[in-house]
């Protein structure tokens, strides 16, 4: 019983302090909920996994999404957390020799594509992770509450 409510007051704190942290993260917080259709030919490279593409019209500047495996989806926002006013024009582009970075083309910071960490340059934090959800077929959902 004594583990049973340690494992719980662990779990609320650590829950609670990645909600914290999240409202810490230097790209601004949007809220929006958009579906998007994998049949069409703008998402056709997310019918495969290792596939990726761009979403316009979500969070700060844009979103990219990246197909893990078969059934999981990771979605970033194209904000780089090293410019938080938001002073380079530039969204982050995936690199032309490895798509699984992100590159930021003003302040030379490198992400993840498959988790969204920090691979080089001088930031403190990693990207702007949105919600998915996949339904199994041609349909997927990316949020942020």
């Amino acid at each position: 019983m004594k583990l049973r409510t340690l494992v719980f007051t662990l779990v609320m704190v650590l829950s609670m302090y990645g909600c914290h942290r999240n409202e810490l993260h230097p790209v601004p917080h949007f809220q929006f909920d958009i579906s998007i259709n994998l049949n069409l030919p703008t998402y056709q490279s997310l019918t495969g996994v290792g596939g990726w593409a761009y979403v316009q019209g979500a969070g700060s500047k844009g979103v990219i999404v990246y197909r893990r495996s078969v059934g999981e989806f990771v979605a970033f926002d194209r904000h780089s957390p090293a410019d938080p006013e938001a002073t380079c024009p530039d969204p982050l582009m995936v690199d032309e020799e490895n798509f699984l970075i992100l590159n930021d083309p003003c302040s030379e910071a490198q992400f993840s594509l498959f988790d969204g960490s920090i691979i080089g340059g001088d930031v403190n934090w990693g990207l702007r992770a949105y919600m998915t959800f996949y339904n199994g077929g041609d349909m997927l959902r990316i949020y942020n509450p």
